[in-house]
């Protein structure tokens, strides 16, 4: 059989991938556009990452997504890493090349503001300081973005202010790390907010930071999904400010993957969302 004759396939990589809602995304953008291709959970351990990235190609996988807790490790197996992911420093999508070389790439935080603008169309992060929650793969994506997109502060804080540290030294000046106990504090004239942490998410802690600084002229995004209203977000919504939920984030950043294997850029839009949130 040549490539050709091939049916394209790719995965999401993950320990555990049961919770992911990638492939019924990715599945609904292959009947919608008509698509040869499969796409499947693969639940890989960290002690067969490496070899299973070098059986992947070879079973005619042309590519795959990585989540928890493979994003990280997979920057030192890839043959080829983009800036960003090196910046970043952790890799959420993995195309394997015709050649035989893993290709890593981290588009979280293309995802991030492209959620952003498709949902808050007047959102202008270079308008004010961001306060940013959380200091995890997902954090340093945004604050990258944040940074690329001309925000002139972004204040940070997190559970074990080391990682929020790490930050400042990796980005720069423009990060100015806050301890966790004081976080309600960077809430303080800033005009975007994020929560980058799974506080809130379904079967975890609630995100207990006060709220009393929040302000109508304010952009707040949870990048937590599920459930898709946050408190963050209900809150926000009743201070007048302009709400963003995750879910975005996650058909945004999957765009270019599915372009890159399947060779059709697909659109984000609410029948994408219904069909990812049905059940």
């Amino acid at each position: 059989m040549t490539d050709t004759n091939r049916i394209p396939l790719a995965c999401v990589i993950g320990a555990p991938v049961s919770h992911s809602r990638s492939p019924a995304l990715h599945g609904y953008w292959l009947r919608r556009y008509g698509l040869r291709g499969h796409y499947i959970p693969m639940e890989i351990a960290q002690a067969d990452l490496k070899e299973a990235l070098h059986l992947l190609p070879k079973l005619g996988f042309v590519g795959a997504n990585v989540t928890i807790p493979h994003k990280e490790a997979v920057l030192a197996l890839a043959d080829i890493v983009t800036d960003r992911a090196a910046l970043i420093g952790a890799a959420n999508t993995l195309i394997f090349r015709k050649d035989g070389r893993v290709h890593a790439d981290n588009t979280d935080g293309s995802g991030f503001v492209a959620n952003l603008r498709q949902h808050a169309p007047h959102w202008n992060p270079a308008a004010g300081p961001a306060a940013v929650f959380g200091a995890g793969g997902a954090a340093r994506a945004v604050v990258a973005a944040l940074i690329e997109t001309g925000a002139p502060e972004i204040r940070i804080a997190n559970r074990t202010r080391p990682r929020a540290e790490a930050i400042r030294s990796d980005f720069g000046a423009k990060v100015v790390v806050h301890d966790w106990v004081q976080a309600a504090n960077m809430l303080d004239g800033a005009r975007t907010v994020v929560n980058t942490t799974s506080l809130g998410m379904t079967g975890k802690p609630e995100f207990r930071v006060p709220l009393d600084a929040l302000a109508a002229d304010m952009v707040v995004n949870d990048l937590v999904y599920a459930p898709l209203r946050t408190r963050l977000l209900i809150e926000a919504e009743a201070a007048g400010c302009s709400v963003v939920d995750g879910l975005g984030m996650l058909l945004h950043q999957a765009a270019p993957g599915f372009e890159r294997w399947f060779g059709k850029r697909p659109e984000v839009d609410d029948d994408t969302r219904r069909a990812v949130l049905a059940p």
